[in-house]
């Protein structure tokens, strides 16, 4: 069976060759790598259906040709053959294939972010009870995330704004240089304004979610890697390594501190002061992670793809961002260092970018209003809950919105990023609102493990969203700037749910949370229903960032 399988592609792909007027081999190792024994002069299979055809995208068929490339796409379905190849659809579906391509600079940066994200998992887990172990009230805990926010908002702007300029892997260095400087100095004062202070220069992060300059630089980075085919599932692979890396630390976390805290005569504040010492390690090995980085995650003169502007109500197919005018060439010059060191936004992305700002900015003061460190203090004080059991309900929810995170990229192949943002990201919104509402610690961790259940299922594709709507030439400084409108109205949350917290209203902040953020899917999605870029031709070869 096998073998007439294989005799039956090497025939069809035979016969499109032959009819081909063209040479596809440089076509066909863009498409993916090289099959073993093909030969620098020989037409060859590169791999899926997709693959195929863009071997011989740039080629003159005539029927004979594009009769044998049917065939081969219809083999891949399912159509003849013996069947469809059920196992490959699954992987594809996944993401894994995409995944497996990936560059090794790719699969670094997800790394990357497991560990980052295991840090902060961790250290959310107790910063709320380390400060109050310190005697800080509520109110100047809120105070504390709030302040540190903003110190995260100018740091992480301006090295966001400056990273294609000085390296992008000096700028992921650097902030795991911070990193390890926070962890250090939480694991050794007892000062509140030094640990401010620690907290504001370097990498701490108050709700257990990304900080710092690293997700903006990132996601650039991913983007310049690969092609937009594949990006939509990097992206879900890149979200699903934060959002498990995240649950393991709180796991970790909480069963670690469990076991200190019976085993040993150490206070509850040192005991939370060995989290910090393991967190400035983990930042350790952020830091040689980064190093690896190849020359390749670094911005290179591009020529900008031309987008045109659309208003046709063609769901999500239309663009939404106009590059150049019509006519407009380019002078051939390269930039000079200055110049390509302040990335600047083009005037005809200036409305769009503000417009994503605000709504960002809306949802994100609304999960500033109940972040992880808020949400997990809430449990613990209102049904006494230990660190271990803690940890290990806040583990499941996590996993569950890292498995979700999967089939968010299959949904959105199918419906579109922006419905599958809305979508999946309302149901969670309305649980958020409603987890204090019973009296009762069952029902309140049932709503928690509904609301993880889409909780994390819009972050890949607001990612891909974001990456195909932006110039290549702009997404780091972009990005960037979205973050800085993001982490800017969330650093509001904290302060206003310490307030509520010293005032027994714990309860007004997830509901005021999960109001807000149904307002920012409804709002998102009367807005950008219509509009969605897509790219009408292969992109440029260093975006998919193959060699």
């Amino acid at each position: 069976m096998k073998c007439s399988v294989i005799l039956f592609l090497l025939s069809a792909v035979g016969v499109a060759a032959q009819a081909a007027n063209c040479s596809m081999v440089e076509d066909c190792l863009d498409a993916g790598p090289k099959p073993d024994g093909c030969g620098d002069n020989d037409r060859c299979l590169c791999g899926t259906h997709k693959e195929i055809y863009n071997c011989y995208v740039n080629c003159e068929k005539d029927s004979r040709a594009q009769e044998a490339e049917n065939d081969v796409n219809k083999y891949y379905t399912g159509e003849i053959g013996p069947g469809p190849h059920t196992g490959r659809v699954v992987l594809e579906e996944l993401g894994l294939i995409s995944l497996y391509k990936s560059s090794n600079d790719v699969k670094i940066l997800c790394m990357q972010r497991f560990i980052r994200l295991f840090a902060y998992g961790a250290s959310a887990l107790v910063l709320v009870p380390f400060l109050l172990g310190l005697h800080v009230s509520a109110t100047r805990v809120g105070l504390f995330m709030t302040l540190t926010l903003v110190g995260d908002i100018v740091i992480s702007f301006l090295l966001a704004l400056f990273a294609d300029g000085v390296g992008r892997r000096a700028v992921l260095a650097l902030g795991a240089v911070l990193m390890t400087g926070s962890g250090a100095v939480f694991a050794t004062s007892s000062n509140y304004w030094v640990l401010l202070a620690a907290a504001i220069l370097g990498v701490i992060s108050p709700g257990g979610n990304e900080i710092g300059p690293f997700r903006g630089v990132e996601e650039s980075t991913i983007a310049h890697l690969t092609d937009s085919d594949s990006r939509g599932d990097i992206y879900a692979w890149y979200s699903l390594f934060g959002t498990a890396g995240g649950a393991f630390g709180i796991l970790t976390c909480g069963w670690v501190t469990h076991h200190l805290r019976a085993d040993s005569e150490m206070n509850v504040v040192e005991v939370y002061r060995r989290v910090f010492y393991g967190y400035s390690v983990i930042a350790g090995l952020k830091l040689m992670l980064a190093i690896t980085l190849s020359a390749a995650v670094e911005v290179h003169d591009t020529s900008e793809p031309e987008l045109l502007a659309s208003t046709a109500d063609n769901d999500e197919e239309a663009p939404l961002l106009s590059g150049p005018d019509q006519g407009e060439t380019e002078s051939g010059h390269r930039d000079s260092p200055k110049k390509r060191l302040r990335a600047r936004i083009a005037r005809e992305s200036v409305p769009v970018v503000a417009t994503l700002c605000t709504l960002f900015a809306l949802d994100s003061f609304a999960s500033g209003l109940a972040p992880l460190s808020w949400i997990t203090y809430y449990f613990k004080s209102q049904y006494h809950i230990e660190e271990g059991k803690l940890g290990s309900i806040f583990f499941v929810t996590s996993i569950i919105a890292a498995s979700s995170t999967l089939v968010a990229s299959s949904l959105a192949k199918r419906f579109g990023n922006v419905r599958t943002m809305v979508f999946t990201h309302l149901p969670s919104s309305i649980f958020l609102a409603l987890i204090p509402i019973p009296n009762d610690v069952h029902l309140s961790v049932l709503l928690l493990i509904l609301r993880s259940c889409t909780q994390s299922m819009d972050v890949a594709p607001r990612s891909a969203f974001l990456a195909a709507i932006v110039l290549p030439q702009e997404r780091t400084v972009v990005i960037g700037l979205i973050n800085v409108a993001k982490t800017t109205a969330q650093s509001l949350g904290p302060l206003i749910t310490g307030l509520l917290a010293d005032s027994n209203h714990f309860w007004v902040a997830f509901l005021l949370a999960g109001s807000l953020k149904v307002g920012y899917d409804l709002g998102f999605l009367g807005l950008f229903k219509h509009y969605e870029r897509v790219e009408a031709t292969r992109e440029p070869r260093y975006e998919s960032g193959r060699s």
